[in-house]
C-alpha cells in the first residue's frame, strides 16, 4: 500500500467521532515503536517529521525509514506529515521527498519565532495549498500561536485561536486541517499546576465554538503530551532534574475529540519514555555499552505509550475500516471541489 492522504484517515475520524494521533519520528526506534504499535491495535498511523528532525536525520535517512514502514506494514493506512513547516520552500522539499500531506505554519514568520500577521498568514497557506492540492497533498494550517518552544519552533508567547476568524481563514485558503491554538504548548513544561475538571487550563471553549461555526473542519490539537509524571519521577531517580511540571490531562484531550478534534500531536511523552528508560538502565548497569540493548527498552517503552494513545484517542480498531486513497484519488478529489467551490 503506497502513503495514504491525511485528508482521508481525518475524513474516516470524523465519521465515527474519534481521534487519531500524530507521533513524530526522529530515528528508526520510534518508526518502528509507533507501527508495532498500530498493528497490535489496529489503528491508522499519522507520522511526522520536524523541519528538525529532518535536519537531524539528513533527510534521506529518515525518509527512508519512513517509507520502510509503509513497506513493512502494506495494510495499515500511513500518512506522512510534514509538521511545522514555516515557508513554501521546506513543504515543497517534503512533497519531492514523497510526503503524503504537509502543515505549512503560517502563524509564525520564516524564523519560526516572530508571529505572522493574519493577512500574511492566508497568503502563504493558500500558495501551499495552491502547489499541494494538484498533487494531492493534504494540508494543515494552523491559526493562533502556541506558547513554548520545541525544535527551534515557536514565538515563546501565547496566541489563542480567535474563533471568529476561523470560517474565512479555512475559506480563503482551502486547508484540510486546521491547528488551533487553546492553551496547550510545546515541550514539557506545558503547566506549573496538574489540570483538573475544575480547573482546566485549557480554552476548550474555543474548540465548541468553531465547531459549531465549521462542524466539517478538521481540527489539530499541538503541544499534546500528557507529561506522565511516573516517567518525570524516574527520569529524577536516575540523575535528571526534570522540575515540576504537567501535561495536558488524556481526559482533557478526550473534551477535545468529542468537540472536532481529529488529529492530536504527540511528541514530549515518547521523549520522556525513551530518557526514562535509558536512565534507569545505565544507573541498574553501568557497564552496558551496547546501543541495542538500551535503545531497544526504550523502543517498548515508546510502544507502551503510543497503544495508550491509539486506544485512548479511539483510533484503535480502525485501520482496515475502509479503502485506501491514492494521491491520485485526491487530486480528482481537489478539482471537483474547486469547481464545485467556484460555481
Amino acid at each position: 500500500m503506497p502513503l495514504v492522504p491525511m485528508r482521508q484517515i481525518l475524513d474516516e475520524a470524523a465519521k465515527k467521532g474519534y481521534g487519531v494521533p500524530h507521533f513524530n519520528v526522529n530515528n528508526m526506534e520510534q518508526a518502528q515503536a509507533i507501527m508495532r504499535g498500530a498493528e497490535e491495535v489496529e489503528s491508522p498511523v499519522i507520522m511526522a517529521a520536524s523541519k528538525g528532525a529532518l535536519k537531524y536525520s539528513d533527510m534521506l535517512f529518515l525518509r527512508n525509514i519512513m517509507n520502510a514502514c509503509v513497506e513493512r506494514y502494506p495494510k495499515i493506512p500511513i500518512a506522512l506529515h510534514l509538521d511545522h513547516g514555516t515557508n513554501v520552500e521546506i513543504c515543497k522539499t517534503a512533497i519531492d521527498l514523497g510526503f503524503s500531506s504537509v502543515m505549512m505554519d503560517g502563524s509564525l514568520e520564516e524564523d519560526g519565532k516572530t508571529p505572522r500577521s493574519y493577512d500574511d498568514n492566508i497568503a502563504v497557506t493558500r500558495e501551499v495549498v495552491n502547489f499541494a492540492h494538484p498533487l494531492g497533498i493534504t494540508v494543515e494550517g494552523e491559526l493562533g500561536c502556541l506558547g513554548g518552544i520545541e525544535d527551534g519552533i515557536g514565538s515563546g508567547e501565547e496566541k489563542l485561536t480567535n474563533p471568529d476568524q476561523v470560517k474565512e481563514f479555512v475559506e480563503k485558503t482551502k486547508v484540510d486541517a486546521l491547528a488551533v491554538s487553546i492553551g496547550t504548548s510545546h515541550g514539557a513544561y506545558k503547566f506549573k499546576i496538574q489540570p483538573d475538571p475544575d480547573k482546566n487550563l485549557l480554552a476548550m471553549n474555543i474548540i465548541r465554538r468553531i465547531h459549531e461555526l465549521c462542524p466539517n473542519l478538521h481540527m489539530v490539537m499541538h503541544g499534546s503530551s500528557s507529561v506522565p509524571q511516573e516517567l518525570i519521577a524516574q527520569i529524577n531517580q536516575y540523575g535528571g532534574d526534570i522540575k515540576e511540571t504537567y501535561g495536558v490531562p488524556l481526559w482533557a484531550i478526550k473534551e477535545g475529540i468529542a468537540a472536532g478534534v481529529r488529529k492530536v500531536n504527540v511528541d514530549t511523552d515518547l521523549r520522556l519514555a525513551v530518557t526514562a528508560t535509558i536512565r534507569k538502565i545505565f544507573h541498574d548497569d553501568p557497564e552496558a555499552f551496547d546501543p541495542r540493548k538500551y535503545l531497544g527498552p526504550a523502543r517498548d517503552a515508546m510502544k507502551t505509550i503510543i497503544i495508550e494513545r491509539y486506544n485512548t484517542f479511539g483510533s484503535a480498531g480502525h485501520a482496515y475500516d475502509y479503502e485506501p486513497k491514492t494521491l491520485e484519488d485526491m487530486k480528482i478529489f481537489y478539482e471537483e471541489s474547486e469547481l464545485q467551490s467556484s460555481r
